[in-house]
């Protein structure tokens, strides 16, 4: 017989997951703010293999604006500087010949509308996903009355399963509206 508590746990892990998924990938949006995790894609050429960035380099953020990376080995600052290129970070890195540099620019009007357009776009996913999983949960539990269990056992966890999906649903508009503002605030 189906363990109502056990499957609404882990109907309330997969739907954390959705949303740690896209509060994950709306920190890779460049929202005109220096931040670190839009680095995250970008491999670089490190003796002779493809590593993380923050494998061979110091990353910090010396402003609003500019992102530092200071590589460990100051040989590898060209490779660096051609990860980055390679990337789609879109910023072109300026060098000193020991940190090199991120400028980001100030997005302008249309801009910050478009990277709104493409976080609720993001979010719109990870909804989708919190939904599915609800169905998914649901049909579990009406086939689980053909297996002997109570409707009303199976009413609970419906409820259950709603307020789970209400709150997962609730997190991701809490992400976008934060995620909007930062983008939005000039």
């Amino acid at each position: 017989m189906l363990d109502v508590k056990e499957t609404l746990n882990a109907a309330e892990e997969r739907m954390e997951m959705a949303a740690m998924f896209l509060d994950e990938q709306l920190g890779r949006i460049r929202a005109g703010r220096a931040n670190a995790a839009i680095l995250d894609n970008v491999r670089v050429e490190s003796y002779g293999s493809r590593v993380p960035l923050n494998q061979v380099a110091n990353i910090t953020i010396s402003d609003a604006r500019t992102i530092a990376i200071r590589p460990w080995d100051k040989k590898q600052i060209r490779d660096i500087e051609k990860g980055i290129m390679d990337s789609d970070v879109g910023i072109t890195p300026e060098n000193n010949g020991e940190i090199i540099r991120l400028c980001l620019p100030q997005p302008t009007e249309e801009r910050r509308k478009e990277l709104v357009k493409q976080c609720k776009q993001i979010g719109e996913k990870a909804k989708v996903e919190i939904r599915n999983v609800r169905g998914e949960i649901k049909e579990k539990l009406k086939k689980a009355i053909k297996d002997g269990l109570s409707e009303d056992n199976e009413k609970d966890a419906e409820d259950s399963l709603q307020k789970l999906h209400d709150k997962f649903i609730k997190k991701v508009d809490t992400l976008l509206d934060k995620k909007q503002e930062e983008i939005m605030t000039i």
